[in-house]
């Protein structure tokens, strides 16, 4: 009994000494996340992460982890973008998450659909999805609101929505981005469906 009790205590300080030798991760810093937002990202995407080109998504509010899952994704070649590999690839670990925790602490601007004629149909997809053929509702993943699950789905809210038209056709090509789920659920959009959900999506708040 008194030799497993040594032998659980040698345990546990081995394990100790191993968590303190564990390198740990350095705590994202929005400050100096922002001097790269300045001098790299705010051309496209705007200082406070607003873009103003609908080409550019705005970063705004998007969760720290997802934008810093897609900026690693960029640097890997995961996901395919010749401008934002050429951005990324000289930022490091650090000054990826720094990005990530500036642009996820500013605040969304509000944006309104342009084509409001299809804001009926897009939001009957969103809440509802198309049982027709089979595309389930957005808000299940996105949120009622358009504002994603932190760690899982991104926020989509007040988003352009030509950007959103283009992911849509992306993930149904297979092309530039992986994601099982998203191409599944776009191979069975049809253009209009891309075009009336992401009009509800850009006015959502």
């Amino acid at each position: 009994m008194k030799r497993m009790m040594l032998l659980a205590m040698l345990a546990a300080t081995l394990a100790g000494n191993v968590l303190a030798a564990a390198p740990q991760a350095t705590k994202a810093d929005p400050i100096k996340g922002k001097q790269i937002v300045d001098t790299v990202c705010a051309a496209c995407h705007g200082v406070d992460g607003n873009s103003v080109a609908a080409d550019n998504p705005s970063l705004a509010g998007q969760h720290f982890q997802y934008l810093y899952n897609q900026l690693k994704a960029f640097k890997s070649g995961v996901r395919q973008n010749p401008i934002m590999m050429g951005m990324v690839s000289p930022l490091s670990d650090d000054d990826m998450r720094n990005v990530a925790a500036y642009f996820s602490e500013q605040k969304a601007k509000p944006r309104e659909a342009t084509k409001k004629e299809l804001i009926a149909t897009g939001e009957h997809i969103y809440r509802v999805g198309n049982a027709v053929n089979r595309v389930p509702a957005c808000m299940a993943c996105h949120g009622p609101a358009g504002k994603g699950i932190p760690d899982e789905f991104p926020r989509l809210g007040s988003q352009h929505a030509s950007y959103i038209v283009k992911q849509l056709q992306d993930f149904k090509a297979g092309v530039s981005r992986k994601n099982n789920i998203m191409a599944d659920i776009a191979s069975r959009m049809t253009d209009a469906e891309m075009e009336a959900v992401a009009q509800y999506i850009s006015g959502l708040r």
